[in-house]
C-alpha cells in the first residue's frame, strides 16, 4: 500500500510537543469564513510553491528525519524525498507518477499516487466536506523554525474522527508544522527544523543519481485500475457518519501475487482504505483483530467467506472497526 503506507515509510512528523485541548465541537458551531480561507490557502500553498528542508517525524517515542525538494513550473510539480534515518528510502515524485528507491535491497517501485498524504501536502482540494466533520478555529500566531506562522484548529464534531492542529506560514500558507490529536493526547507531529520558500530549486536535485539507475537494480510497476461504481463484488453498507466513498480499484501491492480489491473512503481530510483478498488455501489462516501502526493509523483485520478484509486508516479504532465491519458481498 503505497499512499498513505509509502506514507508509513514517508509519514516524517515533529517533536516539541505542543499541549491542547481538543473537544468535540457542537453541531450548530459554524467554522469562521477566516479561519475556512486560511486552510483553503494551506491547502493550494504546497502545489504552488517551490520548497526545499528537512523534516522531523515524531510518534509513539519515534523520531524520524526526512529531507525534501519540491519544485512547480508549467510542467506541474516534482518533488524527491529522501528519509535520513534507518534503512534509506528516497521517493521521487513527478505530479502524480511515483517512484520509491530502497538502496539497501536495489529494488525500485512505481505507483501513481490517488491520494495526497506527504508533508507538507496533507491537504485534500476541494475542502468540500472538512467543515462538516471539523470545526475549523484560528488559535493565534507561533512562529516556527523562524517563519511567522497562523495556528489553525481542526476540532472533530463527533467522535468518529481526531483532531488537527496546523502551523501556517502566514505569507505564502505553507505548512510548518502539523500535529494529529486525540483530546488533549498528541498522537503524533511533523514540522519543518529548516526551511526554504520560494528559493530556485536547481532540477538536478529532483532526478535520481547514477548509482539510483544502475543495471542491477530491479523495478516493480504497482498498477492500479480504476472501477465503475459497483463493479467490485464487495460493498461498506453502513459507513459512519461524515464518510463517503472515494474510489473503487483493483490493485497489486508489494508482496502480493493476485491482484487486491481496494476502496477508499474519507471525511474529507482523513482517509481510510480497505482491501480484500481471498485466502490461499497454502497461506497462514488470517488473525482477526486489532494491529499497532505508529502514529495515527489504526488496522483492523476480519476475515468473511474465505476472504481477508483489512481496513487501514488514520481514524480511531471505533471507527475503522465500524467500516471494517460494514463491508459485505453483494447478493
Amino acid at each position: 500500500m503505497m499512499s498513505r503506507r509509502i506514507f508509513a515509510p514517508f509519514s516524517l512528523f515533529l517533536l516539541l510537543a505542543v499541549g491542547f485541548q481538543t473537544v468535540f465541537a457542537q453541531e450548530s458551531s459554524r467554522s469562521t469564513e477566516n479561519a475556512l480561507d486560511w486552510l483553503k490557502k494551506m491547502a493550494e500553498a504546497p502545489r504552488r510553491h517551490n520548497y526545499s528542508g528537512t523534516f522531523v517525524y515524531y510518534a509513539n517515542g519515534h523520531v524520524e528525519t526526512s529531507r525534501i525538494v519540491h519544485k512547480t513550473d508549467q510542467a506541474g510539480e516534482r518533488e524527491r524525498i529522501e528519509v535520513l534515518d534507518g534503512s534509506p528510502r528516497i521517493v521521487f515524485r513527478d505530479n502524480d507518477e511515483m517512484q520509491c528507491y530502497l538502496p539497501e535491497s536495489k529494488k525500485i517501485y512505481t505507483e501513481k499516487r490517488w491520494f495526497r498524504k506527504f508533508f507538507p501536502d496533507i491537504l485534500p482540494f476541494p475542502l468540500d466536506d472538512v467543515d462538516r466533520n471539523y470545526y475549523v478555529k484560528e488559535t493565534g500566531r507561533e512562529r516556527i523554525s523562524d517563519y511567522e506562522c497562523q495556528v489553525l484548529s481542526l476540532m472533530p464534531r463527533d467522535p468518529f474522527r481526531y483532531g488537527y492542529q496546523f502551523w501556517i506560514d502566514a505569507k505564502t500558507g505553507v505548512p510548518v508544522k502539523a500535529a494529529v490529536v486525540n483530546g488533549n493526547q498528541i498522537i503524533e507531529q511533523f514540522a519543518f527544523a529548516q526551511l526554504e520558500i520560494d528559493k530556485e530549486i536547481d532540477p538536478s536535485q529532483l532526478k535520481p543519481n547514477q548509482v539510483l539507475v544502475a543495471d542491477d537494480w530491479q523495478t516493480t510497476n504497482l498498477l492500479t485500475s480504476i472501477l465503475k461504481e459497483g463493479d467490485l463484488q464487495w460493498q461498506i453498507k453502513n459507513l459512519p457518519a461524515g464518510f463517503r466513498k472515494l474510489v473503487e480499484m483493483k490493485r497489486n501491492l508489494t508482496e502480493k501475487t493476485a491482484l487486491v480489491d481496494h476502496i477508499a473512503v474519507s471525511d474529507g481530510l482523513a482517509t481510510v482504505s480497505v482491501f480484500i483478498e481471498p485466502i490461499s488455501k497454502d497461506a497462514p489462516s488470517p488473525v482477526p483483530g486489532f494491529f499497532t501502526s505508529r502514529g495515527a493509523i489504526n488496522i483492523y483485520v476480519r476475515t468473511l467467506d474465505d476472504h481477508k478484509i483489512t481496513a487501514v486508516g488514520e481514524v480511531p479504532l471505533e471507527t475503522i472497526k465500524l467500516i471494517g465491519d460494514s463491508v459485505v458481498k453483494k447478493n
